[in-house]
């Protein structure tokens, strides 16, 4: 992204944000769909490559086509190096070309970069774009190298590592794409592969700006507000998933009936953990209950935390509404939690985020139960939730959508990625606020 460019146009950084990632998704569209990345020998045709491209740059997972079976490794590389630009973002790309180049990054410049980020500030963002790139390249690292030692006696030196750096790229990214057809089925009792893929898909999903916090501060009534409010709903979110999906699960045969006690505890805690937005199954999601299918819903509508490589609501926003409507059956004046006011203004954001995103997905799963006649409505609710939220799992609807049904789930994935508030202020024009005042009366609420 040549910086030096952004002052000729009169975009927004919410525009600029969109554009941008628009224009990533038709280059890797146009790469996919030419006839050397598929194993044919044949193009996937444009509609596929484009969907496949904007699952990867939104790093969603969502697949009409296996990723291990149907593209080459051209393909692969093309769609692991969309991944990493989607997770990291385009604009973290563009600060690290403009710096080696030897460009100034400006005000105006900055501006881009914070929305972006989803920083608080303007300050220290060049070094917090370095440290995006640090961790980002640490923890894959790490994590491939890993996967790597395990995986050579399954898939030999060579393969092994391909897969490893693959599999950690788009666990760290909480992409979800896998080179396997059954996901990551066949590890669902291995400690190693269940941890990393974990943990590489939990840190990239609490957020930069918590691990950069967390590194530097280290101590927990240090840690900014933000930090502590993502820790806690993440935990809570995690654990709370994983027992309820292991009591609903215990004695359901199409599942767990197969798998031994620990096997069976590893398939709760992952399929709970992975909600977070990251996309791998361990276990075959259409054989689940219907109520915990339900309940994985609204894990990922949730999603992730601000600021990482995941998508959803963000629990740091569905944390905001909880302590927002506790202090409001309390009688509380302000909105208040570890000793920190919440402003008004940060509340009424994360009520429209929920309010933009439930309609957004309500009305996505309505239109798919008319392009997708005879799907179950739970299978498209899943299917457009894990879309918005930028998932990836699949109760199978997506390989069988209609051309229409592509275009709904594409935009639904582009919207997640950005993120409601984010695509609305880049759909609208924003007014400054009026000086006149008008008479308050009160309306009447429940």
């Amino acid at each position: 992204m040549p910086f030096t460019n952004l002052n000729k146009p009169k975009l927004n950084p919410h525009q600029l944000i969109a554009l941008g990632f628009a224009i990533i998704i038709l280059l890797g569209g146009l790469l996919l769909a030419l006839p050397v990345a598929s194993t044919t020998g044949v193009t996937i045709g444009l509609l596929d490559a484009m969907f496949t491209s904007t699952s990867a740059v939104c790093v969603t997972g969502l697949v009409v086509l296996d990723t291990g079976q149907d593209f080459t490794v051209f393909g692969q590389v093309v769609i692991m190096l969309l991944i990493q630009i989607g997770g990291m973002g385009f604009m973290t790309y563009g600060v690290i070309i403009a710096l080696i180049l030897g460009k100034r990054i400006g005000l105006k410049q900055r501006v881009f970069l914070q929305e972006s980020t989803k920083s608080s500030s303007i300050q220290g963002l060049i070094k917090l774009v370095m440290s995006i790139v640090v961790i980002t390249l640490s923890f894959q690292a790490v994590g491939a190298l890993i996967l790597w030692l395990r995986w050579i006696p399954d898939l030999g030196l060579g393969q092994a590592a391909y897969y490893a750096l693959f599999h950690s790229v788009s666990s760290f990214n909480n992409a979800g794409f896998g080179l396997w057809q059954d996901s990551l089925v066949q590890y669902v009792g291995d400690p190693i592969v269940n941890i990393v893929i974990s943990m590489l898909f939990i840190a990239g999903g609490i957020g930069f700006i918590v691990i950069v916090d967390i590194y530097k501060k280290r101590r927990w009534n240090k840690f900014a507000l933000h930090t502590k409010i993502v820790l806690i709903i993440s935990a809570l979110l995690s654990f709370g998933g994983f027992l309820v999906i292991f009591i609903l699960e215990l004695f359901n045969p199409a599942v767990f009936g197969g798998l031994s006690w620990s096997e069976k505890l590893w398939a709760a805690y992952f399929q709970s953990v992975t909600t977070r937005t990251a996309g791998f199954n361990s276990v075959d999601l259409t054989g689940l209950l219907t109520a915990t299918q339900f309940l994985m819903v609204f894990l990922m509508f949730i999603g992730a935390s601000s600021g990482s490589t995941g998508g959803g609501i963000k629990t740091n926003t569905f944390m905001v509404l909880l302590v927002a409507m506790y202090s409001n059956i309390r009688g509380r004046n302000q909105v208040h939690i570890f000793k920190r006011k919440i402003g008004t203004s940060i509340v009424l954001n994360a009520l429209s985020v929920v309010l933009i995103s439930l309609g957004l997905v309500l009305v996505v799963s309505f239109v798919l139960s008319i392009t997708e006649g005879g799907q179950d409505f739970i299978d498209l609710l899943f299917e457009a939730t894990s879309a918005f939220g930028t998932v990836g799992m699949s109760l199978g609807v997506t390989p069988e959508l209609s051309p229409v049904g592509k275009v709904i789930i594409m935009f639904t994935m582009f919207a997640g990625r950005l993120g409601p508030l984010t695509l609305a202020f880049a759909l609208s024009r924003r007014q400054r606020d009026s000086k006149i005042g008008y008479p308050e009366e009160k309306v009447l609420i429940g």
